[in-house]
C-alpha cells in the first residue's frame, strides 16, 4: 500500500483562497531587499503567492496586497510581469 503524498497548499494574497503551491505564482523579497517574480518557487527570501488569473493580479494591485505582505512599495514592473504570466497561462 502506497503512502499518499501531502500536497503543499498556499494562500493567494489577493483572493485569500488556499490552492496547490504549483498552481500559484510566487513573488519574493530577496534578502537584499529587491522584489522579483520567482518562477521556480525556490528563490531565497520572503515569499507571497498570487493566483495566475488576471482578476487576482488586478485586485492585488488595487488593494496593495503585495505592499502589505512585504512592507515595501511594489514597482509597476512586477505587476506587468505578473500580467504577462497570466496571459501566457490563459493561452494554454
Amino acid at each position: 500500500m502506497k503512502k499518499k503524498r501531502k500536497i503543499p497548499l498556499r494562500m493567494c494574497v489577493s483572493c485569500r483562497e488556499m490552492q496547490d503551491k504549483r498552481s500559484l505564482v510566487r513573488i519574493v523579497k530577496a534578502p537584499e531587499g529587491d522584489i522579483r517574480v520567482d518562477t521556480t518557487g525556490k528563490a531565497k527570501g520572503r515569499g507571497a503567492y498570487l493566483c495566475r488569473s488576471m482578476e487576482c493580479i488586478e485586485q492585488a494591485e488595487k488593494r496593495k496586497a503585495l505592499n502589505r505582505a512585504f512592507n515595501v512599495d511594489i514597482p509597476d514592473s512586477i505587476y506587468e510581469e505578473l500580467r504577462e504570466l497570466a496571459e501566457k497561462n490563459i493561452r494554454k
